[in-house]
């Protein structure tokens, strides 16, 4: 009886071993289609735009005067500087500063006795430029109007253009690349639809160059744009994201 019940017994375990084969094999097949399907990845770009405001204002305005002695042109340079700095704290203006005087020769051409033509210095032309770093925006543009009063009392003063700049860029810059990776996802949801296939996990994420143009500008730079002539601004981060599917 011993003998007839081992190839019974060798059966069994045949048997046990075989289905433990079948049952790892389907697992192994089930993880291998798994990792095959999660390996199936979609790219897309995403982009978030928000329009802000410049919230400092780099103003200048320069004055200049001619004099053909220049110690006279230096007088009269004096004089003007008064005028500005009382027209500056008169507006409520303090945090203003001048660069150093820039002096120019003033060259005529005469004719000599003997008929040739020469050079000689004809007079001296200085002039000096303030400078306003302010982020009361509002104020200083009001000043910008208002400078005419200068003219008026016989300085000759001339403005550039304001530049305008968002300070804040860089704390709008995470939240905005935040919001162009949902529209990445958004955009990846939608086309994956189409092919009945749902998102999974985010993969991969670069960022784009982050611009700063005038509101309604279209136009773009690969290496990013730093408007500095509008006072609203519309800034626009992209991301290109890549999913896995399932």
């Amino acid at each position: 009886m011993i003998n007839s019940s081992r190839p019974h017994l060798l059966g069994l375990l045949a048997g046990l071993f075989l289905a433990a084969g079948l049952v790892l094999s389907a697992m192994l097949v089930t993880r291998a289609w798994m990792t095959i399907s999660e390996s199936q990845t979609i790219t897309v770009t995403g982009s978030a735009r928000k329009i802000v405001q410049s919230d400092l204002i780099i103003w200048r305005g320069s004055f200049a005067t001619e004099a053909s002695a220049l110690l006279e042109a230096q007088r009269q340079l004096k004089a003007d500087l008064a005028k500005v700095e009382a027209f500056f704290k008169g507006k409520g203006v303090t945090n203003f500063f001048f660069t150093p005087i820039s002096i120019q020769e003033l060259q005529a051409t005469l004719r000599g006795a003997d008929g040739s033509m020469q050079r000689k210095t004809a007079g001296y032309r200085l002039t000096q430029t303030a400078q306003i770093n302010s982020q009361d925006v509002e104020r200083i543009l009001q000043l910008d109007r208002d400078s005419t009063a200068l003219v008026e009392q016989g300085v000759l003063f001339t403005t550039a253009a304001p530049e305008y700049v968002y300070t804040k860029a860089g704390e709008t810059k995470v939240e905005m690349l935040a919001e162009a990776t949902k529209d990445a996802r958004a955009r990846a949801e939608q086309i994956a639809a189409q092919g009945h296939r749902l998102i999974a996990q985010l993969r991969t994420a670069k960022m784009g160059v982050f611009q700063i143009t005038p509101v309604y500008s279209l136009q773009t730079s690969w290496e990013g744009i730093n408007d500095t002539t509008s006072l609203e601004k519309t800034v626009t981060a992209v991301v290109t994201a890549t999913f896995s599917m399932k």
